[in-house]
């Protein structure tokens, strides 16, 4: 990838792996934040949403 996206919580760069596919989550190496990748191209992350307690659905 040619360009590095930065964390949204903490803006430190998050490394992509080249076989990344959208909805894949990551950890942030600096702050611990899991992160979604929203998009391929362009390259979108957003913080992955909490997990909810699913009530028997």
């Amino acid at each position: 990838m040619d360009v590095t996206p930065l964390c949204p919580v903490c803006d430190a760069e998050v490394v992509i792996p080249a076989d990344a596919m959208e909805n894949e989550l990551l950890t942030c190496a600096e702050c611990g934040s899991e992160l979604e990748i929203m998009c391929l191209a362009p390259l979108a992350l957003e913080l992955a949403p909490e997990v909810e307690e699913d009530w028997g659905e």
